[in-house]
Order: structure tokens, then sequence, then C-alpha cells
């Protein structure tokens, strides 16, 4: 079993939003070190002189998570500085934000390698160290999105969807041959991100960022399995189960609005 305290963390995506924020909250909490995954080389750099100024040790590297060959190239570079992960969370996610019909096929193909198979390919890389060390953390950030069909997030549903069910299955795996690796699936609602901009939510609030991570750090340390935010994400399998499909589109999707919140999204503009 992994705890926190003197813990290395990597976090994909982790020069901004959720995952810098959860490096930082992981850090407060006796983590030993971060090790930021991510595309934006300049983020990178201004992030860890940062958190370098703050005493933190933290290690930054540029890592297209789609590419196989660098996944595997960045993890033997670490392995050869003497870094180990204890803590993996799989957090690097893009939306497209357009109906279906709209998107190219490079779109399709680069949302689903990047919210879905990367995780499997980063994951399949740095598991068999966990269980041979039998110990180990696996944080898998799905969404809400995976227990909820939307307009206009076809493909982000579709990736998310595909998320939620290889990190159960991997859990369950791992129980049977009784590794104390551990795995948590977070599906959280929007949260108020640049990632999605414009979205608008009626009934169901938007997070914010500093609660999630708060609840995200929570679950690591609590080894749950799984982690629905906010409280009424929890009963949408349970209003899919006992309503009728066209019940289910006018209840959650038009009395509560779900199915217009991405209706003026604008997504990040850089």
């Amino acid at each position: 079993m992994t705890t926190i305290p003197n813990a290395t963390v990597l976090i994909t995506g982790g020069a901004s939003g959720i995952g810098l924020l959860l490096g930082k909250q992981l850090l407060a909490r006796g983590a030993t070190q971060f090790i930021i995954w991510d595309i934006n080389q300049a983020a990178i750099a201004q992030v860890v002189a940062d958190l370098k100024a703050n005493g933190h040790s933290v290690h930054g590297y540029t890592v297209d998570v789609t590419k196989v060959a660098q996944i595997q190239q960045t993890l033997a570079t670490m392995t050869a500085s003497g870094i180990t992960v204890d803590i993996l969370v799989n957090n690097a996610g893009i939306v497209v934000g357009k109906p279906f019909y709209e998107h190219s096929h490079a779109d399709i193909d680069n949302e689903m390698a990047v919210n879905t198979t990367a995780l499997m390919h980063i994951t399949r890389e740095v598991l068999p160290g966990m269980i041979a060390r039998n110990r180990g953390h696996i944080v898998n950030i799905s969404s809400a999105a995976s227990l909820l069909a939307n307009p206009r997030m076809s493909v982000y549903c579709a990736s998310k969807w595909a998320v939620t069910g290889w990190s159960e299955s991997l859990r369950i795996e791992l129980a049977q041959i009784k590794s104390s690796v551990q795995v948590t699936t977070v599906m959280p609602y929007y949260i108020d991100t640049g990632m999605f901009a414009g979205v608008r939510s009626p009934i169901i609030p938007i997070l914010k960022p500093d609660h999630v991570v708060k609840q995200i750090a929570n679950a690591i340390h609590g080894n749950r399995s799984m982690l629905r935010l906010p409280w009424i994400v929890n009963l949408l399998p349970l209003l899919r189960g006992i309503l009728p499909t066209r019940w289910f589109d006018v209840i959650v999707g038009e009395w509560f609005g779900v199915y217009h919140t991405m209706d003026q999204f604008t997504g990040r503009t850089h």
C-alpha cells in the first residue's frame, strides 16, 4: 500500500489546471517528488522554477502521451536518474466540443489517443514495477461523461466510458492477484478550468478546482476505488437504470439542462 507522505508522484498534464493543483496538493500532504509530464515545454519550465523556488523537489518532462516511444524513453530516463513512480495520476485530457458530424478523422483519433489509449500505455509501462514492489497507486481521471451521453461530446464521452471500464477492470485484476497496488477512478462533472470554458450548468453545480483536488487527494489517502463528484453524479447509474430512455432525456437532459451545457462551449483559446 502506498501513502502520500514520501511518495514520488507522476502526473500527466501536470503543468496546468487540475494536474498542477493536484501536484501542489500532494506536495502539501508530504509527497517527496512531483514529476510533471506535459506537452507544453514553456509551462513546464515555469512551474518547475516556481516550485523549486519554494523548496520542492520537482522534475518536468516534455512528453506527447500519444507516442509510446516517448513514454518508454522518458520512463527510462527517469529510471536512470533513480526516479521510481509511487503514485501515477493519468490526468492529461482534451475535448473537441462540437457535433460528431463536424469532427475530422484527426479529431477522433487524437481525442481517443490522449484521453484513452495514452492512459493504458503509460500504466502498462509503470505497472510491472509497482506489482514487483507490491506497492503503488494509479489514479485515472475519467469523467461524469462516462456515465451520461451528451451532445457535442460524443467522442469525449466515448473516450471516458472506455477509461472507466478499463480502470475498473484493472482494479479487479489487481485484486484477484492480491496485489497491494491500488486503482482509483475519478468521475467529476465539469470543473471550472479553461478546458471547459463557456459551459453553462443551471442545476448541477460546476466544480471548483480546489475542491476537486482535495477530494482526489482524500481518495488516494483512503484507497477509494471510485470518486464521483458532485454527490448527485452517484445517482446517474440509478436513474439510467430505472427511467425509460426518453424520460431520462427529458428529466436529466432537458429539465436539468445537461443536454445544453455545451451550447456555448468555447474551451481553451490557446
